[in-house]
């Protein structure tokens, strides 16, 4: 059985909820990723605030005409954070994933640390392309 350990994206890192847009666009083009969860400031790197996009950045702050600089990963933070175990199998992840039409999922031990992230892409090289297929359907509905 194929667990979600077996398909993330290893390594994957926080930003804390203090840090400014630009640094996360940076951290962002460092790592090579499009998403960042980032952790409450009550419990820096060990507890998920949210997760913040490349997207978020765009649409949610430069768009509307706000400075990167000056607004903080923790303010495009918005509703309860998901994420999945390590020992989740790949339909736990499809579920979640569909439920709340999300594309990137942080991964977590048993310890309740970030261990990984498992993107669509990851989850892709899964399934068949009949799943694959109801799985954008229902994502990007």
């Amino acid at each position: 059985m194929t667990t979600a350990a077996d398909i993330m994206h290893h390594g994957a890192r926080w930003i804390p909820a203090t840090e400014t847009l630009d640094r996360a666009a940076q951290l962002m083009r460092e790592l090579g990723v499009g998403a960042l969860p980032v952790s409450d400031p009550s419990d820096p790197g060990e507890r998920m605030c949210g997760i913040i996009t490349d997207r978020d950045i765009v649409v949610r702050c430069i768009a509307a005409g706000h400075d990167p600089s000056r607004v903080t990963a923790g303010d495009l933070c918005q509703g309860t954070p998901r994420w999945i175990s390590t020992d989740a199998t790949v339909e736990d992840v499809l579920r979640e994933m569909e439920s709340h039409q999300i594309r990137r999922l942080p991964v977590i031990d048993d310890n309740k640390r970030l261990v990984g992230m498992i993107s669509e892409h990851d989850l892709a090289l899964q399934l068949s392309d009949d799943q694959l297929a109801q799985f954008v359907e229902r994502v990007y509905a």
